[in-house]
């Protein structure tokens, strides 16, 4: 039975993306916008646990996340008039945790509370809510009791953080239909982050 490929989720992950920030540059009343890029940053989560488990190189991986992170941050900053860091500097920090709970599986309480405390502090765009995604996602399963914790966890979140998160709760049937091909390469993936920023920068400068 044919699947998704990583190619497929990664190009979900970069359009509902894209959708997700002309909603908030240039749309911010239209919630469906933003609630279509409630899809993409768990898949990008998704991504990476995928990819630091099949990686053969985890310092270039982080090293890729890490200098593509600094590429975009004075972007991102401009473009959304923000001090947070951006998401690339969550996934760096993901992946950090990611190999250390594997590596050390006993230590996932207290790396999970170290990473959330690092994120809050230095303010990650995702903050905290980055981090409980990463290690509900590390450990996906297809049983209830995960299902119950994803479910209930957006729950509470969207209770906090507003209704729109909502959508993220589907996004792991997803996951399911999976098929663990790569599918064509995607040199532009990472690439993709900074050079969407920099044309919706454009953008915004000529529309105002």
């Amino acid at each position: 039975m044919p699947g998704l490929t990583s190619y497929h989720l990664k190009l979900i992950a970069a359009l509902t993306m894209v959708v997700d920030h002309i909603g908030v540059l240039f749309y911010p009343h239209l919630d469906w916008l933003r609630m279509i890029g409630r899809v993409s940053f768990p898949l990008f989560i998704w991504l990476l646990t995928q990819g630091e488990a099949h990686t053969k190189d985890i310092w270039r991986y982080g090293l890729r996340l890490g200098l593509l992170g600094l590429i975009s941050q004075p972007i991102y900053q401009i473009t959304f008039g923000t001090q947070q860091l951006n998401i690339l500097f969550q996934l760096l920090l993901g992946l950090v945790c990611l190999r250390v709970v594997r590596q050390r599986p006993a230590l996932i309480l207290p790396v999970g509370i170290s990473a959330a405390l690092i994120t809050e502090v230095l303010n990650f765009s995702y903050g905290s809510y980055g981090v409980i995604l990463i290690l509900l996602i590390r450990y996906f399963r297809l049983n209830l009791l995960w299902w119950a914790a994803w479910g209930g966890f957006h729950l509470v979140w969207a209770g906090y953080a507003g209704i729109f998160q909502l959508p993220a709760t589907v996004v792991p049937l997803l996951f399911i239909t999976f098929k663990g091909q790569r599918g064509p390469k995607a040199r532009w993936f990472y690439g993709f982050y900074p050079g969407h920023l920099a044309l919706l920068l454009l953008l915004a400068l000529n529309l105002s």
